[in-house]
């Protein structure tokens, strides 16, 4: 049985038969601010993480800057459209815009 991705074409022809299966479940936990946040699926937007972290109760509001924070020791900011690639234990801090610290 092959895969088919989302969006791919497929030449079809006789006797060809295809099966629906849902996208497996896939939970991970990041951190933002220090905060555990759990989110589903293998990308998400910086506007869907901070969407999360709100939701999940950390203090912050969905016009913070949204920076990874990267294991060299330095960070890098992810706007609301930038898509990441999400995987278990991805650091994030979240600043208020006005905040020159």
């Amino acid at each position: 049985m092959r895969r088919v991705h989302d969006h791919e074409e497929v030449d079809v022809t006789e006797h060809k038969r295809f099966t629906a299966t849902p996208h497996e479940h896939h939970e991970i936990t990041i951190s933002v601010n220090e905060m555990p946040v759990k989110l589903q699926g293998r990308t998400a937007t910086g506007a869907e993480i901070k969407a999360a972290a709100i939701k999940q109760g950390v203090l912050i509001q969905q016009n913070f800057i949204l920076q990874e924070e990267l294991p060299n020791g330095t960070s890098r900011v992810i706007g609301d459209n930038d898509v990441v690639h999400l995987r278990e234990h991805l650091r994030f801090t979240a600043i208020a815009p006005d905040d020159n610290s």
